[in-house]
């Protein structure tokens, strides 16, 4: 899971409390899995107790003590060999729709599995042009921008997959009976 380590990174620009830390991965990663208070400061301790941030004081800001954590040097040298490394590409295809349609396949026929897949094939041009919009709208961030980018590299593979597989399915011919 990536979420401590860009708890980290945000940490890099300065000591933060949970709150702060959570409005600003929110705002830095808009389009990234949501990432809960509770998370955070679950995170916050186990950072805290490998030794890459400390609590470096308490703010009041019109609302209960938030207890600010500060990078430490431990912390900005794992920050900074995560930044080093190369993210190998996946070794498996793990996908809720490559496994439907093979499901799809196996157990309703290619009827079930080509309805499924122009419907499917529907869902992902509607986000597709949904995201297209996200990033003409005014006041995204760069942030905004290029997660919007990035999910639309997705989708658009993943259309061009759909098509392909489409194309496939109708082309399957019924096997003959053993």
């Amino acid at each position: 899971m990536f979420a401590p380590l860009v708890l980290l990174g945000l940490l890099a620009a300065g000591p933060r409390h949970g709150y702060d830390l959570k409005r600003a991965y929110d705002r830095t990663l808009p389009r990234a899995k949501p990432l809960g208070f509770g998370q955070v400061y679950a995170t916050l301790g186990r950072l805290e107790r490998d030794g890459l941030v400390v609590r470096s004081g308490h703010e009041r800001d019109g609302g209960p003590d938030r207890t600010v954590y500060a990078l430490t040097d431990d912390g900005h040298v794992r920050l900074t060999e995560w930044l080093g490394t190369v993210e190998e590409p996946a070794p498996h295809v793990a996908s809720t729709l490559l496994a439907k349609v093979v499901v799809a396949l196996l157990a309703a026929g290619p009827e079930q599995a080509l309805a499924y897949l122009a419907a499917q094939r529907k869902a992902h041009a509607a986000r597709l042009r949904g995201l297209t919009r996200t990033k003409a709208e005014p006041g995204a961030t760069i942030g905004d921008v290029i997660a919007a980018d990035y999910a639309i590299a997705h989708l658009d593979a993943d259309l061009t997959w759909l098509a392909a597989t489409i194309e496939r399915v109708a082309r399957q011919q019924p096997e003959e009976p053993s």
